[in-house]
């Protein structure tokens, strides 16, 4: 199998480091970037599988970045952080096309369950696409 792809979204660069850190030893390729506009720079030029937005950050918040990734790469699954508790953030995120959505604190591995997840649930929708 290849190696799942993911770039994490979140201004908060301890977070980030650890983020990186802790999926990398579980075989995930990962990049980061602090803002939803160095998001959608990356995205122009580098497919991902799997994007891990934080909801709440400075300038263009996660689901306003959501809203153009789905613009931009319609393919790529989704993942809303948030860790203000708030599960109307999440439902609003799966409203505008996320895959999944998870609440801070959490752990690692049910992230790399919803990463996995969300890459295979990919696959089947580009399979289905091409058998159509």
């Amino acid at each position: 199998m290849t190696r799942i792809r993911v770039l994490v979204v979140d201004d908060e660069q301890d977070f980030l480091k650890l983020i990186k850190r802790r999926l990398t030893r579980r075989n995930i390729d990962v990049d980061t970037v602090a803002t939803g506009a160095e998001a959608l720079e990356f995205l122009r030029d580098t497919p991902v599988d799997v994007v891990i937005l934080d909801v709440r950050m400075p300038g263009l918040d996660g689901i306003e970045t959501l809203k153009e990734i789905r613009k931009r790469r319609p393919n790529t699954a989704v993942i809303m952080l948030t860790g203000h508790g708030s599960m109307q953030s999440g439902i609003e995120g799966i409203s505008h096309g996320a895959y999944d959505y998870i609440l801070k604190p959490f752990s690692i591995d049910d992230l790399i369950e919803r990463i996995r997840a969300a890459c295979e649930h990919t696959q089947l929708r580009r399979k289905d696409r091409e058998e159509a």
